[in-house]
């Protein structure tokens, strides 16, 4: 069995051979994903029948079917046993679905497909909507899995007969958490631009998760929104930087709120969540359009923080009417159609508490693009809302190779000073890309914290000198990365190039022998 998260991480990434060699990441995706959840959602069930029935947690998932297949022999005991298990695990998974069920059935050759859709409806249809259409995009019938039934039955079968052998009881929530979290981060790596509507690379996140929690890792009820929350990687590293000791363990009274157009990802963000432990109290997701929706307008409707990686430069329906939404007015204008990016960046400002902190990724043109982009900075700048800008390394993610930058945003920053860095050299290469380490993140974080000039690296500039700058954020008029050039010695290049000239003689002369030698009338000259 594997022992780390990393290592359980690797396992499951394995289980997903048998589907590689059929489809693409972004179709096999949802088949893993949706059935590691169900394995582990099932493991954990099992392990609560046991508990609820003889007060113990150290069975083996065969011991723990049986002993439930048992129990839903007699009714009476049946009855109290079910009530427990929806009070405590919010749903009911009958004995004959469990997924531990389903790899006996497969290898007694009774494994049906349908079997399994009905199980991910019974837990769909449970009391509350908790479970409320999470296993929508799980597609039995999908012409990816193969050309008929049969085909669908034995694909399906292979990923739960590689799965079988991982109890996932056995691993705490985090470990559980952090290796599903490796397993997105991998179908992002394979799928390409499509990647981008799911992930935020881990380092990305962390550096947000990292300042917008700076000073508050001990606040009670703290409340971060993502109003692009994607899969929900990019919310949930907020918590690993809360205050954790015996007794108070900040991170779990973390309220999460966040908004997903693509309802696929929607229901990945909700796994991803209850696989971090996060109870339904404390995540409030919505699968909507931010920008033509606001949401949430229910309270709370401000936030501690807010967290966001939208897509880059989108087209959106600007209608004129929008600019009397009270997340615009302010503002005089709108974002363009053809760049949805300070739409976005307002939307989230808006929810914002007074004194919260805001972290959003966004393309470098944001920061020097004119018209409209231009007022609504000015805007920004005038009323101190911008605390910050950081550089990036180009090609960090996974669906764009462009450089990005983090703008930190505030509601109370009086003096209206702004804080350049430029880290976009501070990275390593890792294949096809680019990797922020976490050396580079904490010297990010050293210089967000003293926000002070440090040569080639960070200025702090003042309100007077971004007026005079026409409003203009572009990072190279605030930070000079500029490098001399080492001064060219000309005697000992014309040395260098005399040695070259003597080498190439001395070989012409070897080869012509070796050709005279041959027999050969070729000559080089000399």
């Amino acid at each position: 069995m594997a022992t780390t998260s990393s290592d359980l991480g690797k396992t499951l990434w394995a289980a997903a051979d048998v589907l590689r060699q059929k489809m693409s990441a972004d179709a096999y995706k949802d088949y893993l994903l949706g059935l590691v959840f169900y394995k582990a959602l099932s493991d954990k069930y099992l392990i609560k029948v046991v508990d609820l029935i003889e007060n113990r947690k150290d069975v083996s998932l065969e011991e723990a079917q049986k002993l439930y297949e048992d129990t839903a022999q007699n009714s009476e005991d049946w009855k109290i046993l079910c009530e427990e298990l929806q009070k405590d695990m919010g749903c009911i998974i009958l004995p004959e679905h469990t997924f531990t069920a389903f790899y006996n059935q497969i290898n007694e050759g009774s494994f049906l497909l349908e079997n399994l859709s009905q199980a991910f409806r019974n837990i769909e249809q449970s009391h509350g909507n908790h479970y409320d259409g999470l296993f929508d995009d799980f597609d039995i019938s999908s012409k990816d899995l193969g050309k008929n039934v049969m085909e669908c039955n034995k694909m399906i079968s292979s990923v739960i007969k590689a799965l079988e052998g991982i109890d996932f009881s056995q691993y705490s929530d985090d470990a559980l958490g952090d290796a599903y979290e490796y397993l997105i981060g991998q179908f992002a790596s394979e799928s390409g631009k499509k990647a981008g509507e799911f992930y935020t690379p881990q380092a990305v996140s962390k550096l947000i998760a990292k300042i917008v929690t700076q000073g508050r890792e001990k606040k009670d009820g703290f409340s971060v929104y993502d109003p692009c929350c994607g899969s929900g990687s990019l919310l949930l590293q907020v918590k690993n930087y809360m205050y954790k000791q015996d007794n108070v363990d900040y991170s779990r009274l973390v309220h999460f709120f966040g908004q997903e157009i693509n309802n696929q990802t929607y229901n990945l963000a909700r796994m991803n969540m209850m696989l971090h432990n996060v109870s339904s109290g404390y995540q409030h997701l919505n699968n909507g359009n931010t920008l033509s929706l606001d949401w949430p307008v229910d309270e709370p409707t401000n936030f501690d923080a807010c967290t966001m990686n939208p897509p880059y430069s989108l087209k959106w329906d600007a209608q004129p009417s929008l600019i009397t939404d009270v997340r615009f007015s302010r503002y005089e204008r709108l974002a363009p159609k053809s760049a949805a990016d300070y739409a976005f960046l307002l939307h989230g400002f808006y929810h914002l508490k007074t004194d919260g902190v805001m972290g959003i990724v966004l393309p470098h043109g944001v920061l020097f693009r004119g018209s409209a982009e231009g007022t609504i900075r000015q805007h920004l700048l005038e009323d101190g809302s911008i605390y910050a800008v950081i550089g990036l390394p180009a090609n960090l993610f996974f669906n764009t190779p462009i450089p990005t930058c983090v703008i930190i945003l505030k509601k109370n920053n009086p003096s209206r000073d702004v804080l350049f860095i430029d880290a976009s050299k501070d990275f390593v290469k890792e294949k096809t890309r680019n990797i922020l380490t976490d050396e580079a993140i904490d010297k990010i974080l050293l210089a967000y914290k003293e926000r002070k000039d440090i040569d080639k690296y960070a200025h702090l500039a003042s309100y007077k000198e971004i007026k005079e700058n026409d409003f203009n954020l572009n990072i190279p008029r605030y930070v000079d990365t500029f490098e001399e050039e080492e001064p060219i010695n000309i005697e000992d290049t014309f040395k260098e190039f005399e040695n070259i000239c003597k080498e190439e003689h001395e070989l012409s002369n070897s080869l012509n022998d070796y050709f005279k030698e041959l027999g050969l009338t070729f000559r080089m000259e000399v």
